[in-house]
C-alpha cells in the first residue's frame, strides 16, 4: 500500500512538473558561457583568499531570489582545497557551508559539501569546471563553472534536478578579490 501511494506520488510529481518545466519556468538569463581551451581552470588557484558571488535563483512555482556568497579559500598541506562560505538567499538568514575537494587525477577532484549527501565529485574542461553532487530529498545537482579570461571571474550555470526534471537553476557571477 505504501509503495503503491509512492508511486502515485512520483507520477504526480512528473505530470506536474513536465509541463511546468517545458513551459520554461525554471530559465537561465541570458546565453550560457562558452567552453574555452584557456584560461585554464585551477580550482585551487581561483578559491584561494577571498571570493564574492551574486546571482539569481530561480526555483519552480517560486519568484526569483538574490544570492549573496562570501567564501574564503585555501589549501591545506595534504592538497585539499578548503572553501568556506557564508550563503545569503534573499531576505534569509545568512547560512555557512563548506566545501572540501582533493585532487585524486590530473583535473579530477573528489570531496565533500556541507549541502552533498554522498561525496562530490569535480572535473576540469579548460575553462570549465564541472562539479556534481546529490543533495537530501533526492535533488541532484549538477554545476558548471567558467572561468572568464583574466583569471579573475567565474560565471556559475547551476542546475537542480528531481527525478530528471529541471527544478530551480542558479545564475552566479565569482569574482576574486584582493590582488
Amino acid at each position: 500500500m505504501a509503495a503503491d501511494r509512492g508511486r502515485i506520488v512520483a507520477r504526480l510529481i512528473v505530470a506536474l512538473a513536465v509541463p511546468l518545466g517545458a513551459a520554461g519556468c525554471v530559465t537561465g538569463s541570458g546565453p550560457a558561457p562558452r567552453t574555452a581551451p584557456a584560461p585554464l581552470f585551477d580550482p585551487a588557484t581561483f578559491f584561494a583568499g577571498a571570493t564574492h558571488g551574486t546571482g539569481t535563483l530561480r526555483v519552480v512555482l517560486h519568484r526569483p531570489t538574490t544570492t549573496d556568497v562570501r567564501g574564503t579559500g585555501r589549501v591545506n598541506a595534504a592538497g585539499t582545497i578548503v572553501l568556506d562560505q557564508d550563503v545569503i538567499q534573499g531576505s534569509a538568514a545568512p547560512r555557512h557551508r563548506r566545501w572540501q575537494l582533493h585532487p585524486v587525477a590530473p583535473m579530477r577532484y573528489t570531496g565533500t559539501l556541507t549541502d552533498a549527501v554522498g561525496p562530490v565529485s569535480a572535473e576540469t574542461h579548460g575553462n570549465r569546471l564541472d562539479i556534481r553532487f546529490t543533495m537530501r530529498h533526492g535533488l541532484s545537482v549538477e554545476q558548471h563553472l567558467y572561468l572568464q579570461p583574466g583569471g579573475r571571474i567565474a560565471l556559475n550555470r547551476l542546475t537542480i534536478r528531481k527525478l530528471g526534471i529541471v527544478v530551480a537553476r542558479l545564475d552566479e557571477r565569482i569574482e576574486k578579490q584582493g590582488r
